[in-house]
Parts: structure tokens; C-alpha cells; sequence
């Protein structure tokens, strides 16, 4: 293993100030970002700071995994006993040099290359923070290279990767935390704020994928619609029935624990769907959300409840605001869509392994494309702000067979992949043996046109031949 270097950040990407998407950073690394805020001005020129030409636009891919003992399908410790995520790391690193090791209080907590990251969510799920690409084409090919590089390490230390979005059968009071500053404050601060906050941190997975704007208009677009389509991704990627060991009686119950997570940073965002000025709405409202830490010097200082605005004007401890603040504020936020110098869609459970590229796909299909964004916005422009909620709802509970009015989310879902797919062909990426990006929506159409989602498969098999057995699930469930 290569020499590491200490970071408390979640990831490398956290306080890049105008990057596009997944850059690799640090505290240190900007002088605009460690100089003290002048005014809230700075804070709305932030996001105007992110602005690329087209030409420019990257996609990002961030994948997590939950990790499990092959053998009983149990969630795995840091290092308390073996197979362990420490070994994960350690191993990982061990197989490419070009990855390093980044270390918290002397403990392995991440590993990063120039270009990407490999981090650990609470409960010991991995996750993977791809590096800017032009093209799915190059996006799956990184994804290919991390499945094989898993997959090694599974067989040497019998674990398993698993492509859900929960870790299915450890109950809450038995998951590991990772032992990193962030998740301490944070576990705090989640028991007085919803009563599902630690399930978000310890259980559940996500892909999400991430996309640059080329002006203020251009992100209020891609944002709107982005996030009026947040029941329909949850509906089409419902992936997490099962948790604790049990049928929650749910599609995505990692869909249903954000509702309950913490009111004050999460779900919808009323306002993106009628501002005029989205970086000055998106500011407003992130400066009255309560903060959970200030990071100077490698610690991290818990602010006990005060907002952003708070400690513009007031300072913590002799500190002043820098921008580097507001950008570690920023990740702190958890709508369904967020804003920061690129946006983040993030309504996705973790997928089966042959989905994980379809959700990013059919994102750039939308939002690299005039004519689809504008498509998808006319498909729910008329919902009411409590039509997307209780759609948001439902589309946990009942997934594709929830209803808005007098459609189905499935009925909506097929029309979404059809815009999808015209705008993916009418961007022409083409790999080297000829085909398009519409390769990586074969799997999500298939399911479309059967009319399940990858959760309607997983409860076909547990109240099927599996008859509950978790490790059945895992089997079915593992990379390979």
C-alpha cells in the first residue's frame, strides 16, 4: 500500500469550487475557497461560478454497495472480526497502485486515484464516486474495472457485494458504524430529527449520478424536471423490499426512510418548481438549514444546531464562514435532486448489477438534451405540489403500480425511457463497436415492458422458492 494522507471529508469531491463533475480536492487546494464570505452575493456566485460550456458536460456515476459475509449475509465490521471492511480496503488497494489509501484518526476510511474515490457510507456499504466522463460508454468501462476489482476481493476474503438498496438482513442494532468523525456528529444529530434516520445511514445504498448546467436557466431546467421526475425514479428503481431480514411491506423502503430522516434537508423542494431565480431560492434555503459541523485542521467542530446564516453572521468559535464551508454545507443537504457547482440525482435505490448504468443513461438522455428536458417537464408540469408528494409516497409503498390521477407511475415511466431514448441517440456516442448509449436502457426496458421493477423481482423470489432465506437473496443479489 502507498503512502496515505489524512482527509476528514466523506469524499474527494466535496469542496471543489467551480469542478464539474467527481473532481478531486482538498481544504487546502483553493485559495477562493479558504478566504472568508463577503456577502451572501458570494454565496449564489458559487453556483454561477459552476457553469460549463456544452462542450464541456460531463456525466458521473456514484454507486453504492452493501458489503456482506458470503457465507451467513450478514453486514460486516470495520475490523472487529474477519471478513472485515478494513480488509475490503486494504485489499483494493493492494490490487491497482494507483489508488491510495486516506486515513482518519490512523484508520483506513477511503481510498482515491487522481481521478476518483472509494469511500465508506455508516454502515460499511461502499461506494464508488466515478471520475468525469464523456460518454456512458467510458462510465461503464470504469464500472466494468471496479465490478472485476470487487469481485477479486469477494473471492479472497468471502464477502459479497450486493446490488440493493439495503443491506438485507443485519437488523439496525446489529449494523457496524465506520469510524469517521462525520458519521459521529451526524448519528447525533439523526435522533432528533426523524425516527429513520440511522436506517439512512447504516442500511440503505443508492446510485446516483451527477451532470453539469451551462448557465442559471439551464440548471433551473434540469433541476425542475429532474426532481418532478423523483416518484418515477423511485417507482422504476425500487430496490430495497427487504430489511432486517423481513418483507417491509414496501418497493423501496430506502424511498420511505428519507421521509422520515429529517424534514429540514430532505425530500422535495418546493421552490425549484416556480423560482425564477434557482441560485438565489437554493441559497435562501440552504442558509436556514441547521449546519453539522465546521471543518478546520483535520477536526471537524459541531456547530449544535446553527444555520449557515447564523454563523455567517455570528462566526463559531473566532472562525468565520469561508466558501469552503459552503461547499461542505452543500453535501449536507439531502433533496431528492441537489445543487452544488453540478447537480446530483439521487432518487435511485443501489441497482442489480446490469442497472446500474441505465439510471445515469436515462438521466443524460434527459438533461443533455433541449428538446427532452422540455419534454419531461410537460409530463408533470401540471402535478400540484401535493400530487408529487403523496406520488413520492406511493411510489415507495406500491412502486410501479402507484397512481397520479388516472395514470399509473409505470404508465409515466415508459413515456420518460421513450424521451430518454431519443434524446440519448440524438447525442451519437457511439463505442468502439458501433452502438449508442441506448445499450445501457436494454435491462430498464425489459423491466418496463414486463412491468416490474428489480424489487418485484427480489419479493417473486423471497415469497417464492427462496421462502425467506436471506442467503438466497444474497446469492441472487451478488455482483459477479
Amino acid at each position: 500500500m502507498r503512502e496515505a494522507r489524512s482527509c476528514p471529508f466523506d469524499t474527494w469531491s466535496q469542496l471543489e469550487p467551480f469542478a464539474s463533475v467527481a473532481p478531486v480536492s482538498t481544504e487546502a487546494s483553493s485559495p477562493e475557497l479558504s478566504r472568508p464570505i463577503r456577502d451572501i452575493e458570494d454565496l449564489e456566485a458559487y453556483f454561477h461560478g459552476g457553469a460549463k460550456a456544452r462542450e464541456a458536460w460531463r456525466v458521473g456515476v456514484e454507486y453504492e454497495t452493501p458489503a456482506v459475509d458470503a457465507t451467513r449475509g450478514d453486514a460486516l465490521p470495520y475490523d472487529e472480526k474477519r471478513p472485515c471492511i478494513r480488509e475490503i480496503l486494504e485489499e483494493y488497494a493492494g490490487s491497482e497502485p494507483s489508488w491510495e489509501p486516506v486515513l482518519e484518526e490512523g484508520r483506513i476510511v477511503a481510498l482515491r486515484d487522481p481521478h476518483a474515490s472509494i469511500t465508506l457510507e455508516p454502515g460499511g456499504q461502499v461506494e464508488m464516486s466515478g471520475r468525469q466522463c464523456v460518454s456512458m460508454h467510458d462510465a461503464n468501462a470504469e464500472f466494468s474495472s471496479h465490478v472485476a476489482r470487487l469481485t477479486e476481493v469477494s473471492e479472497r476474503l468471502g464477502v459479497r457485494f450486493l446490488g440493493l438498496g439495503a443491506t438485507p438482513k443485519t437488523p439496525l442494532e446489529s449494523l457496524p458504524w465506520m469510524p469517521k468523525q462525520r458519521y459521529r456528529i451526524m448519528r447525533r444529530i439523526m435522533e432528533s430529527t426523524g425516527r429513520l434516520g440511522h436506517r439512512m445511514m447504516q442500511q440503505t445504498a443508492t446510485v446516483q449520478a451527477n451532470f453539469d448546467y451551462s448557465s442559471e436557466a439551464d440548471a433551473r431546467r434540469k433541476l425542475r424536471s429532474s426532481m418532478a421526475l423523483s416518484p418515477v425514479l423511485i417507482a422504476m428503481c425500487a430496490n430495497s423490499a427487504i430489511l432486517d431480514g423481513k418483507d417491509t411491506g414496501f418497493k423501496s423502503f430506502r424511498a420511505h426512510v428519507w421521509t422520515d430522516t429529517d424534514p429540514a434537508r430532505c425530500g422535495l423542494l418546493p421552490f425549484v418548481f416556480d423560482a425564477e431565480s434557482l441560485f438565489h431560492a437554493y441559497t435562501a434555503y440552504a442558509l436556514e438549514v441547521p449546519m453539522y459541523f465546521v471543518a478546520r485542521a483535520g477536526r471537524l467542530l459541531p456547530s449544535s444546531g446553527m444555520t449557515f446564516h447564523h454563523f455567517l453572521r455570528h462566526g463559531l468559535d473566532g472562525e468565520r464562514a469561508t466558501l469552503a464551508d459552503w461547499a461542505t454545507h452543500l453535501t449536507t443537504l439531502f433533496p431528492e435532486s441537489r445543487l452544488k457547482t453540478y447537480l446530483e440525482v439521487r432518487s435511485a435505490d443501489g441497482q442489480p448489477q446490469d442497472r446500474v448504468m441505465a439510471i445515469p443513461a436515462l438521466l443524460k438522455g434527459i438533461l443533455y438534451s433541449d428538446d427532452a428536458v422540455d419534454a419531461v417537464w410537460a409530463l408533470f408540469r401540471s402535478w400540484s405540489l401535493t400530487d408529487r408528494r403523496e406520488a413520492t409516497e406511493a411510489a415507495a409503498k406500491e412502486g410501479l403500480s402507484a397512481r397520479v390521477r388516472r395514470h399509473t407511475l409505470l404508465d409515466y415511466a415508459r413515456d420518460v425511457l421513450e424521451i430518454a431514448t431519443v434524446g440519448l441517440k440524438s447525442q451519437s456516442r457511439r463505442d468502439a463497436a458501433g452502438n449508442d448509449e441506448t445499450v445501457y436502457l436494454v435491462a430498464l426496458a425489459r423491466d418496463l415492458a414486463e412491468g416490474v421493477s428489480p424489487a418485484d423481482r427480489v419479493l417473486a423470489g423471497w415469497r417464492g422458492p427462496w421462502a425467506g432465506d436471506s442467503r438466497a437473496l444474497v446469492d441472487y443479489a451478488a455482483y459477479r
